[in-house]
């Protein structure tokens, strides 16, 4: 039984035939003969109008077949008289996926989580519809949930624990050791990439996703996670053949869709992401994060009022989409009305306070207040904010000093040889964000000999690379070990950077990397391109400092979330 009952006994005879109807039906589900358990369904149901059993099964029946609009009104009645009844919850939910209801179906699916947390099936799910939205960490959390759901390996599960933990250095060293017995397990392979891009060492997650899809070459969240990594190691054709491979096989996913439109959006090829976007949102016109990273990529393409736009559809489509409003607050030209800042006030108020909703609607609210120089009460809002954003960050102000003494301490003289690369080519623009970096690039940029780039991540996958595999003590070797670099070794990670960059480089001598964080590796930089340009990008510190401070960043730059750990770094 499934807990579902006859809801009035009215018209049911307690009979066998009613009792084998029911028994036949639920093995045809088991069976996975969907058509027969509808037919059995309607049976039963013209005996017994009123047995919720058969209802419920009729529905599912029906959602398996894939007659889901008949489904889902069944569906909900069941759901409307047993809220909490994980089967009903779950099957509304894939009915509405399937009619590319995102939102809906995500809603049903985490009431499903809510009366069976542990189900892998529910998970797994959930995982694609958080994929379809383009929100690769909730994704990658389901899919961690939906494994740890199962039964594993005390080794893997304990991985697992780990990650959940935020453990991911000693959690790397496990999976590890757990791989060493079973080196074929791809859930284990794919979860431990899914460690160390976390931990920014892209390239060694590419080349264990590429061990995996050796393996498993159907293995669909696999290849999807290894077009997100070629994509962040900037191998834009190469992540875009992966999501061609996954549009091809299932070309009614969403996911793959939203993926391949993002991935162009990131290669800059926003003449070919534009189209695709709009095919996305004709299928689901109403789901607020697809919206917004559409608008996202009309922006960046330089369709300011077309975004503008895309912004306001997805606060439309969900009222509380705090990301919509920053978005709008971001443009820096958009200007709220008396009735808007109302709206997101009251809306403030109202969101969990330890929601992102809330920390987005907070930074949009303080940029539109300070628009209207109303500068305490915009002051007080940017501070709700940065606290807010503060508690999803593991930034310490210790972490940061640690590793800046050990930079200091493992670059001695010795370090600087001269040995390396011997291009003059890169300029590297660094610093502290919102100090004028792109402003100084621009001015430089204007010569002839001088081509400008973007924040190029390639220094820091170096150093990532440098550092080796994490032990236990989640301590990596970067930058102890420096000094040890070989002549040979130092100008072959020079020649590394330069061929990482030449994709965004044309026949100018010159090129420039703006990437602020870049500072924390003038060791490294100095190590392998001895002859390369640093620029060191100062602005008045009070300036800089809260100019980060009213910033809520994409991505990164966890330091600027509280004025403390501002003014230390």
């Amino acid at each position: 039984m499934l807990g579902v009952g006859d809801r009035n006994n009215r018209g049911i005879n307690k009979m066998q035939p009613i009792d084998a109807l029911y028994e036949q039906a639920k093995a045809s589900l088991q069976q996975g003969n969907p058509e027969l358990a509808v037919t059995l369904c309607e049976q039963a149901l013209d005996q017994a109008p009123n047995d919720s059993r058969f209802t419920l099964f009729y529905g599912v029946g029906l959602r398996r077949s894939g007659r889901v609009e008949q489904a889902e009104p069944l569906l909900r009645e069941i759901v409307a008289e047993l809220p909490q009844l994980a089967l009903a919850q779950h099957e509304l939910g894939l009915a509405l996926s399937a009619q590319n209801r995102i939102t809906e179906a995500m809603k049903c699916l985490e009431a499903a989580l809510a009366s069976q947390p542990n189900s892998a099936a529910i998970w797994r799910d959930l995982y694609h519809l958080r994929a379809a939205e383009g929100d690769d960490v909730g994704a990658a959390d389901a899919y961690r949930r939906s494994l740890n759901s199962r039964e594993l390996d005390p080794i893997l599960k304990k991985a697992l624990d780990l990650v959940e933990g935020g453990r991911l250095g000693i959690a790397e060293g496990v999976c590890r050791e757990y791989l060493k017995r079973r080196p074929h397990d791809v859930d284990a392979i794919r979860l431990l990439a899914d460690i160390v891009i976390t931990l920014g060492v892209v390239g060694q997650s590419i080349l264990l996703l590429e061990r995996c899809l050796e393996l498993a070459p159907d293995f669909v969240i696999a290849r999807a996670n290894y077009a997100t990594a070629l994509a962040r190691h900037q191998r834009f054709d190469d992540a875009l053949e992966q999501t061609g491979i996954l549009k091809a096989k299932d070309p009614n996913a969403v996911s793959h869709m939203v993926q391949h439109a993002a991935i162009l959006s990131m290669a800059g090829r926003y003449d070919l992401a534009h189209p695709e976007f709009a095919q996305i949102v004709r299928r689901v016109p109403d789901n607020a994060r697809i919206l917004i990273s559409y608008g996202h990529s009309l922006r960046y393409g330089g369709k300011g009022e077309e975004a503008t736009k895309i912004y306001q559809r997805a606060i439309k489509a969900d009222p509380s989409a705090g990301e919509a409003y920053w978005a709008l607050a971001n443009l820096k030209t958009f200007k709220f009305d008396d009735a808007l800042i109302a709206s997101m006030r009251e809306r403030h108020q109202s969101l969990d306070r330890m929601g992102p909703d809330r920390f987005h609607l907070a930074f949009a609210i303080g940029k539109a207040l300070e628009d209207r120089s109303a500068h305490d009460e915009s002051f007080a809002a940017y501070a709700d904010g940065n606290s807010i954003k503060r508690q999803f960050s593991s930034y310490t102000i210790e972490r940061t000093t640690r590793q800046v003494d050990e930079m200091i301490t493992h670059c001695p003289s010795e370090v600087f040889t001269g040995e390396g690369h011997p291009s003059a080519e890169p300029i590297f623009i660094l610093g502290l964000p919102r100090a004028g970096s792109t402003l100084l690039e621009q001015i430089l940029a204007s010569h002839s000999l001088v081509e400008g780039t973007a924040e190029l991540p390639y220094i820091s996958q170096i150093a990532s690379e440098i550092g080796g595999t994490r032990k236990k003590d989640e301590q990596a070797q970067y930058p102890l070990n420096l000094i040890n670099l070989t002549a040979e070794e130092r100008t072959a990670f020079g020649q590394q950077y330069l061929d990482s960059a030449a994709k965004y480089r044309t026949d100018k001598a010159h090129f420039i990397d703006k990437m602020p964080n870049n500072w924390m590796h003038i060791g490294l930089i100095k190590a392998i391109l001895p002859n390369a340009t640093i620029i060191d990008a100062r602005r008045h510190p009070m300036a800089a400092c809260f100019a980060n401070f009213k910033q809520l960043f994409a991505r990164g730059q966890e330091f600027t979330y509280g004025l403390e750990e501002i003014g230390h770094y």
